[in-house]
């Protein structure tokens, strides 16, 4: 089996055209729409976080979140991909990258003439696909991945794979018919969590995939999304990292907490919710609320082990990720 990866692009400056032909129209992300999107990666080799995080200019924390894996694993930092002996624009492009960018495209950014060979050590710009559609799909929050599809693919089993349907992935692709093949590049819509932080915080505009996690506020919080509830949910996280205060004023709740109390009429309930970076400070909000009933225990995301090695095959990674038991709160 290949390991699959999301590969979480962060406030990425995308152009979102419609796509007829998926492989040759869609585009790097070099337009005028920011947005947050996502890649799908498969490995090409036993490669560590750093690696892979490095080969997309991404954050290790962010990599580690996004694909639902402990982020209490330590940090690492970032380097830019440089060539190495052997290395050609096409091998870049089909192997190292997973076909998420064709030689041409690495070609034009560099402005190489020479379509073969690169020098070894040298810093090289990758272009990549992303697709904003103003961060919706059908009117509900979603994350865009870039998926390149592989032998024996089909758009039912990707559909099936991703929680999405058949007649959405060939909308969002203006494809006249399910028919793709290798290489095809498709924007997969993926349910989400979407934040309402106020546009002078820091993280505004946080947007999660369904059944991952995103780490933000300088790697001070951690937010989640489902699987079974598409609301932001927002804890500490669990690095060991210098923190503003996370309790809510007037309050003995910590950000996260909850508490309910049954009464006559429904259930009442108060939560210490997150709001945002502002100024380098965390805030948070206490709200309570009548609700019909008392929530129950809160579902998150699975964790999954990093690989220890590579296994040969293929393999679509689920979205969104079997539930797990709530810790006790």
């Amino acid at each position: 089996m290949a390991v699959f990866l999301f590969l979480f692009l962060f406030l990425l400056l995308c152009s979102a055209p419609r796509l007829g032909f998926c492989k040759s129209t869609i585009e790097p992300c070099n337009g005028s729409e920011a947005c947050q999107a996502l890649v799908g990666y498969t490995l090409y080799a036993d490669l560590k976080v750093s690696e892979v995080a490095a080969l997309f200019q991404v954050d290790s924390i962010a990599l580690l979140a996004a694909n639902a894996v402990d982020v209490s694993l330590s940090d690492v930092i970032s380097v830019r991909y440089r060539s190495r002996p052997g290395d050609t624009l096409a091998s870049i492009a089909g192997a190292v990258y997973s076909g998420l960018v064709t030689a041409d495209q690495i070609q034009e950014a560099n402005g190489i003439s020479d379509s073969g060979a690169v020098d070894a050590g040298e810093s090289l710009l990758v272009p990549l696909p992303c697709s904003c559609f103003n961060s919706s799909d059908n009117s509900l929050p979603a994350v865009y991945m870039s998926y390149v599809v592989r032998e024996g693919d089909t758009v039912a089993g990707i559909a099936a794979a991703y929680s999405t349907t058949i007649s959405d992935i060939m909308n969002v692709n203006a494809m006249a018919s399910p028919s793709v093949k290798p290489s095809d590049i498709l924007a997969i819509p993926l349910p989400a969590c979407i934040s309402s932080f106020p546009r002078f915080s820091s993280d505004f505009g946080l947007i999660v995939a369904n059944g991952s996690y995103a780490i933000t506020a300088s790697h001070c919080v951690q937010c989640s999304c489902g699987p079974g509830n598409l609301n932001l949910y927002c804890t500490p996280s669990p690095l060991a990292v210098s923190c503003s205060s996370m309790q809510c004023r007037n309050s003995n709740l910590m950000l996260g907490n909850v508490t309910s109390q049954p009464t006559s009429a429904g259930c009442n309930v108060t939560s210490c919710t997150y709001g945002g970076l502002v100024n380098g400070s965390i805030v948070t909000s206490l709200t309570t609320s009548l609700q019909p009933r008392c929530p129950g225990p809160r579902e998150f995301p699975a964790f999954i082990p990093l690989p220890s090695a590579l296994p040969h095959g293929s393999l679509l990674a689920p979205s969104p990720s079997p539930p797990m038991p709530a810790p006790p709160t």
